[in-house]
């Protein structure tokens, strides 16, 4: 490289330019809740920066936050939480109910919510609702306070492969390693696991005689890896306990041991505030699940994707949801007596506030009798195109008038008119014929919406399905493709099966190595789930991955070698199921009872197509088999018809 400097030119003016670039701030960053404090002005210690794109009423430290400490200020970090809010709301509710309610009275010994908790049904809960804290709570197991203060703390990179330690020795498949026998009493709750700084501090004053104070610089070396100081603090550690009888190897080793736990050891108080917070959560879903989950929602109100989990969530529970509705429903999520009523406000375009308008219209002056009732007493403000598509996708006016198409495609109509309207009465003009807008027809007469395209409009205004499932009109036809749901192939010990799911969203992603791949989100009748898929099936199906769309999937099971546990599902091939069902059928056998069932047939067969037809008859005890000459055309509608007639079919 010198040679290089002294030879060209370009690079010796290269590396003059960098070096005075070197050690410059390349950005300015404020964080988003750290505060500092100090006994006097600021600026009489550190200098104060003001960013004059930010907008922040007050100057950020031109140190970072180690120089900040170091210079003598104190950090404090303030978070804001909406559980808190989600929290309060959900109390506000159940006063309602119940007066004497106060969420900072309840019991945290409570059983019931224990049992909530090890279930891992922890949908909407705070820091818990991952996936893999729900595993981790269900082999947990946690029946005390204790255990979510230390799973939340243990949930991390680094401490999380000490979480098997700490179940097995929680339900006596281990025996607790508590380092020493003077060490038993600060280990013991957290089963020999060291887990939070504070037990850190606390073997150090046990063991070597530390001051609170020194055993804070202990564990602030080793949480920074300050080597220098770090050295420093192990000779003092050492000495300390062979001062208390420990002998140097013993101090040593120890020493080594507590090392690595205290580099990401969590700070305990902090573990119990987020525990506290995540057991109320627990409570509230325990014994006010209707109320918590309508909070929850309202909190999330423009978030689908957490609507459809909570939604996924109120059907496990049975909770009775009444679907989008204008003469029922609010613009938030709302529960009354046994049902739960469905945010208007929740569906896509259409505004919290202009819906909010619709609602206290209803209120005051009753339900909307017709489409055009609707029409004459609501502010046009409140109205506009995408809103009315929004509420019209949704079945919001569904008690209204049933024909959605209809009303989607009248929507200029009712605009036009709600605005002539308004724009008569802003002019204190009497119109003549007022009254008989009533009578007015301001729909367009077309035919409704296919069941499909019904439900993918729903789709597309709430973000999943309500009120039925795509899947439904194919069911009758999973037995001839041997399909199961998707929970029933996980449980079972098969390693190949087929399931048949909606595809809710697609989100194309890369590896490490720059190779595409995508998470699939996917609805089947029992519930919502995610599969991977690579670039490969990736690019084979993009014709056919598109959301709203029913799929057939065949699925393995990769095995795991030392248990024969799965560790994943893979998805070895994607059909769409509507080609599949509309594809005709090849050949069928149809095993009937007698000539009245040939006669039945008959009647559904149509003369001229692909499909061979093979029938078995049992007649007087003997097995009658034949082929008819010509081929009929046959798809699955019709063999779902002749089912409904009992009479057995089977697909060759």
């Amino acid at each position: 490289l010198q040679k290089l400097i002294n030879e060209d030119k370009r690079v010796k003016k290269l590396t003059d330019l960098s070096l005075k670039l070197e050690g410059l701030n390349r950005n300015v960053a404020t964080h988003a809740a750290g505060v500092v404090i100090a006994d006097k002005k600021l600026s009489e210690i550190v200098p104060l920066y003001k960013d004059p794109s930010a907008n922040l009423l007050l100057p950020s430290t031109q140190f970072d936050m180690y120089s900040a400490e170091n210079a003598g200020l104190i950090k404090f970090d303030f978070l804001g939480l909406k559980t808190l809010t989600v929290i309060n709301n959900t109390q506000k509710i159940v006063k309602k109910k119940n007066k004497d309610f106060n969420i900072e009275n309840i019991d945290y010994e409570d059983q019931k919510v224990f049992d909530l908790l090890s279930s891992g049904n922890t949908v909407g809960l705070f820091q818990i609702e991952s996936a893999g804290m729900r595993e981790a709570l269900i082999q947990m197991k946690p029946n005390h306070i204790e255990d979510i203060i230390a799973l939340v703390a243990l949930y991390r990179p680094g401490p999380m492969s000490n979480i098997p330690t700490y179940n097995d020795c929680k339900h006596g498949k281990q025996k607790p390693d508590y380092l020493h026998p003077l060490l038993e009493n600060i280990l013991k709750p957290t089963y020999g696991v060291i887990i939070y700084q504070e037990q850190v501090m606390q073997i150090a004053q046990k063991l070597s005689g530390f001051t609170a104070g020194q055993a804070d610089i202990l564990r602030r070396a080793m949480g920074k890896k300050k080597r220098a100081e770090l050295e420093k603090q192990k000779q003092n550690f050492i000495a300390g306990a062979m001062n208390n009888g420990i002998s140097k190897e013993v101090a040593a080793g120890i020493f080594l041991k507590i090392e690595p736990f205290a580099e990401y050891g969590f700070n305990k108080s902090h573990a119990a505030a987020y525990a506290i917070i995540s057991y109320q959560t627990a409570y509230l879903k325990t014994y006010f699940p209707k109320e918590f989950i309508a909070a929850s929602m309202s909190m999330d109100i423009s978030n689908q994707n957490k609507l459809s989990e909570f939604y996924e969530e109120l059907k496990r529970l049975n909770i009775k949801v009444i679907r989008p509705d204008i003469n029922q429903c609010y613009e938030d999520f709302r529960t009354e007596d046994d049902n739960f009523f469905y945010a208007l406000g929740g569906i896509k375009a259409v505004g919290y506030e202009a819906i909010s308008n619709i609602v206290n219209e209803r209120k005051r002056n009753g339900i909307f009798k017709s489409i055009n009732d609707f029409v004459k007493r609501v502010n046009p403000k409140d109205i506009n195109k995408l809103q009315l598509e929004g509420l019209v996708k949704s079945g919001a006016f569904d008690s209204i008038n049933k024909n959605r198409q209809s009303l989607f495609a009248s929507i200029p109509n009712l605009i036009t008119k709600s605005k002539n309207l308004f724009d008569n009465k802003s002019a204190n003009q009497i119109d003549l014929f007022g009254d008989e807008l009533a009578q007015e027809n301001l729909l367009l007469p077309v035919e409704d919406w296919k069941f499909e395209d019904r439900l993918s409009k729903e789709f597309e205004s709430i973000g999943f399905f309500i009120s039925d499932h795509p899947l439904n009109q194919f069911k009758e036809t999973f037995g001839d493709y041997k399909i199961i749901n998707y929970q029933e192939f996980v449980n079972n010990n098969n390693n190949e099966g087929n399931i048949a799911a909606t595809l809710l969203k697609i989100q194309e992603r890369k590896t490490a190595k720059g190779n595409s791949y995508a998470v699939l989100k996917l609805s089947d009748l029992s519930s919502v789930f995610e599969l991977f898929i690579f670039s490969d099936q990736l690019e084979s199906n993009r014709e056919i991955l598109k959301e709203g769309k029913s799929l057939i999937l065949t699925l393995i099971k990769s095995t795991s070698d030392e248990q024969n546990r799965f560790k994943r599902i893979n998805v070895q091939k994607i059909v769409s199921l509507n080609e599949l069902i509309n594809k005709p059928i090849q050949e069928v056998t149809f095993d009937i009872k007698s000539i009245k069932d040939l006669n039945e047939i008959s009647n559904f067969l149509e003369k001229n197509g692909d499909t061979l037809i093979n029938i078995k008859l049992m007649d007087d005890n003997n097995d009658i088999k034949f082929q008819l000459k010509n081929r009929r055309n046959l798809d699955r509608k019709t063999l779902n018809l002749i089912r409904n007639k009992e009479i057995s079919a089977i697909i060759n």
